[in-house]
């Protein structure tokens, strides 16, 4: 058996996130069922995480096992030419039999777009989360910095979520201010909790509004109470940037 790694680029509007559902569209599903139709094998893919609905990807890495039927250089063609236009592959390579996208993966980066000005927008309403009142970038910068290391993020996490310990590290916290009143967050770390780069955004959208100081994000850390983080941003603004290995 060979074990095909693929990277995707996908609009997750129309599909409730990564992982197969029983009575639901997901990117996983769609993934198996275009390897069903190019290689006739039945097959499990691997995702590097479950994007949750709405969630979009430029290099998101999945795995995969299947026999000698399709040559490597024609996998990725294959795949795309029965994908729908919102899922595409964007690399196909054979790896090491032992290789897994979501156990060997050592990190990610997020982006989370907000579009910061009074008026919503009609063409990007899948892709940006929408705040009209002027947000202190300054600010927001500022408290990026209590977020960097190692800290127990319990604070920062929807319920829902079944992992042994909350505590992770966050390599890099930067924000960029991009034309068309657009404020872009990137977040780098070694793992991610259930919502944790929304309720981060949420929180440093209190910053930008002066709801909260940047200081004060160390004692929300320290208290690990949910209660006191802002809240989850939607998902249209979320994107999976890239896993590291």
């Amino acid at each position: 058996m060979r074990n095909i790694k693929i990277t995707i680029e996908y609009d997750g509007t129309n599909y409730c996130g990564w992982q197969k559902q029983v009575k639901e569209v997901t990117i996983q599903q769609k993934i198996e069922e275009a390897i069903k139709l190019i290689t006739g094998e039945t097959v499990d893919v691997i995702g590097s995480s479950r994007t949750d609905s709405g969630v979009h990807a430029r290099e998101f890495v999945a795995n995969f096992y299947i026999g000698d039927r399709v040559p490597l250089h024609k996998i990725r063609g294959a795949l795309n030419s029965k994908l729908p236009e919102d899922i595409v592959v964007l690399t196909a390579e054979e790896v090491d039999e032992e290789f897994h996208a979501r156990y060997c993966s050592k990190g990610k980066t997020y982006s989370y777009t907000i579009l910061n000005r009074y008026m919503p927008s009609a063409i990007e309403r899948n892709t940006v989360y929408h705040v009209k009142y002027e947000l202190n970038v300054q600010r927001m910068r500022e408290a990026c910095k209590y977020f960097i290391g190692t800290h127990d993020f319990a604070a920062f996490k929807s319920p829902g979520s079944s992992v042994k310990t909350s505590v992770r590290t966050i390599t890099e916290l930067r924000i960029e201010e991009q034309e068309g009143n657009h404020i872009k967050i990137f977040i780098s770390a070694d793992g991610f909790l259930y919502n944790m780069v929304r309720i981060i955004v949420g929180t440093l959208i209190l910053v930008g509004n002066g709801k909260l100081n940047p200081e004060q994000i160390q004692q929300i850390i320290e208290l690990k109470d949910r209660t006191k983080s802002g809240k989850c941003v939607p998902a249209s603004g979320l994107c999976l940037e890239k896993v590291f290995y």
